[in-house]
């Protein structure tokens, strides 16, 4: 088998722009770049940016041959066309000028690398061209150290260089890097833009490609010119001379659009059978799972904008069927499921993605989208819930139009009046007994000596040193606590009560003064006594003798007294009998 002489060359370099008029969907930057080189304006530095595929790399060169084309005559000037002959025009496009370096950022990260392709030679006037260009690739891989060392150079360099940079995370190049150039951020290529590139593509290849595998291959690229014209060159390979849309769809592994809507039209039925046979049929027809549920994913995100503005749906790389079918949805589906759907489907995504088995992790992706596709609104349980009469309680019955007992839908007899008027009797006399329950308390005494019947010394000890009384009845007490009660104080008693007198008691704290604790008022004499006896001259000479003495009881003059009074009686070894003598 023999080949040309200069070999296959793929599309994506073969059509690599070469002017400015070559470059799509940059009017601006280009717009901007004319007007600074008709004014003798050209900056020092260029910073482009954008996504991948877009062109940064091809306008750094097309720039460094506009800044030393020559024209065919030898006499040009610095402009935005250049002639694409001069030596310094075709050397550029091909990578061989030597006094334009170009450098990989990823791969030549260093500060030695810096130097040795940029500073040891950036004070050196070019060979032959007019400008000495640096161009540097994902700058943004460079290490801080290769920027620092930069610096200077980037600021107040010679007049003769100049620097072109180009990078995917213009958010990781330091901002002091930023500063000393002029920024252009390359836009993504419009779908009608990049329709119109590769169908000149496409023509000039003399490929026949449909114009519906035309918008698959615009809407797969996502706005790189690069993916697209890669795409195509796999396309037409893969259609061998006339490409449709279902050979578009084969091979990047995706569904048919009209048989995705049909998926999502049975998941947000509710079709949990319907939309797994459909999965399964896609699958089998070679549709990749993952591709499939991001396929769902931007069609819940395309009916969801065509909602908010309608406008939305004149997008060139969809149908007209599948535009009548987008409105149609957006009009009957409530944006809360659109939203729901949109949550569930990016989490299916993730989950699909590291699953052991694609296929089975998108067939429950699809089970739950379909159960909960038709579950109500908070706000319609609400309304339900409002409108819908309380049911009666179970035994009970409810009068009917014939006068006799009606039955439920299962067949059991419906509740008759007799019965509901025994229920509300019965509700009354639970009401009654419970009052009874708490007039048995009319004094907070008798909820002390309730807790004491029941011996929980716990709970009688936090009361009597925690409870600060401030109003009282019957089945309700409001205290405030002292420093030493226990925060959950109230929900305790509370609790305890109601269980024990079977009435529902009321426990709550209030800032309000309240009466003293039972445990402060019991201990006030004692402590009256201990502060009387602290401040007698005799006890205070012993604590300053001892300094660590303390009261450990006190007797009072007349518990002495009497405890001598009952020394001096007289000890009777037996009892006395006034009739012995006798």
């Amino acid at each position: 088998m023999t080949s040309s002489p200069d070999g296959y060359q793929v599309l994506a370099r073969k059509y690599r722009p070469e002017t400015f008029v070559d470059l799509v969907g940059q009017e601006a930057m280009v717009r901007t770049l004319k007007n600074a080189f008709e004014a003798d304006r050209i900056a020092q530095a260029f910073m482009m940016t954008g996504i991948r595929g877009t062109g940064k790399t091809t306008t750094a060169r097309i720039i460094a041959k506009g800044m030393n084309c020559i024209g065919p005559d030898g006499n040009g000037t610095p402009t935005t066309e250049p002639c694409g002959q001069c030596e310094h025009c075709t050397s550029i496009m091909a990578g061989q000028h030597v006094d334009v370096v170009e450098m990989d950022g990823a791969s030549q990260t260093k500060i030695d690398d810096i130097r040795s392709n940029i500073l040891d030679s950036v004070h050196y006037v070019p060979a032959s061209a007019r400008y000495k260009i640096y161009i540097i690739d994902e700058v943004h891989m460079l290490s801080t150290s290769a920027f620092n060392a930069l610096l200077k150079t980037l600021e107040e360099p010679p007049a003769h260089v100049k620097f072109i940079f180009a990078t995917t995370e213009i958010r990781k190049v330091p901002v002091t890097v930023l500063s000393r150039c002029q920024r252009f951020d390359l836009r993504r290529i419009e779908p009608e833009d990049m329709i119109g590139l590769m169908r000149k593509i496409a023509d000039s290849e003399k490929a026949q490609i449909a114009e519906d595998a035309l918008a698959l291959i615009t809407r797969a690229a996502e706005g790189s010119a690069r993916d697209a014209t890669s795409l195509l060159d796999q396309a037409i390979s893969h259609g061998a001379g006339e490409t449709t849309a279902d050979q578009v769809r084969a091979m990047l592994g995706l569904a048919d659009r009209g048989r995705v809507m049909d998926l999502f039209d049975m998941v947000m039925k509710g079709d949990a059978a319907s939309a797994l046979t459909e999965l399964g049929e896609q699958y089998a027809d070679g549709a990749d799972p993952m591709a499939v549920l991001r396929d769902l994913a931007e069609l819940t995100h395309w009916i969801s904008v065509i909602k908010i503005t309608p406008d939305a749906a004149d997008d060139p790389t969809v149908g007209p069927d599948e535009r009548t079918r987008g409105i149609a949805m957006a009009e009957a589906l409530p944006m809360r499921a659109m939203t729901r759907m949109w949550q569930m489907l990016l989490k299916a995504i993730e989950e699909v993605a590291h699953a052991p088995n694609a296929m089975m992790a998108a067939e429950m992706a699809v089970i739950r989208l379909t159960h909960v596709a038709d579950l109500p609104s908070p706000e319609d349980l609400v309304r339900k819930l409002q409108d819908t009469p309380p049911p009666p309680p179970a035994g009970q019955s409810v009068p009917s139009g014939g006068g006799g007992p009606t039955t439920r839908a299962s067949g059991a007899p419906m509740p008759t009046a007799r019965a509901t008027l025994a229920a509300g009797a019965g509700t009354v006399t639970q009401a009654a007994a419970a009052q009874d329950a708490l007039a048995r308390f009319g004094r907070f005494e008798d909820v002390v000596a309730l807790i004491r019947t029941h011996r929980d010394v716990k709970l009688l000890v936090d009361v009597e040193g925690g409870v600060q009384l401030v109003r009282y009845s019957p089945g309700r007490i409001e205290f405030n606590p002292t420093p030493s009660a226990p925060s959950d104080l109230a929900a305790r008693l509370s609790s305890k009560l109601s269980a024990w007198t079977g009435a529902r008691w009321a426990v709550s704290i209030t800032n309000d003064d309240g009466d003293a604790s039972i445990a402060a008022v019991r201990d006030a004499k004692d402590v009256e006594l201990r502060e009387t006896a602290q401040e007698h001259p005799l006890v205070q000479a012993v604590f300053d003798s001892f300094p660590g003495a303390k009261i450990i009881n006190i007797r009072t003059a007349a518990e002495i007294a009497q405890d001598a009074a009952v020394e001096a009686l007289p000890e009777v070894d037996d009892e006395w009998d006034p009739f012995e003598d006798d």
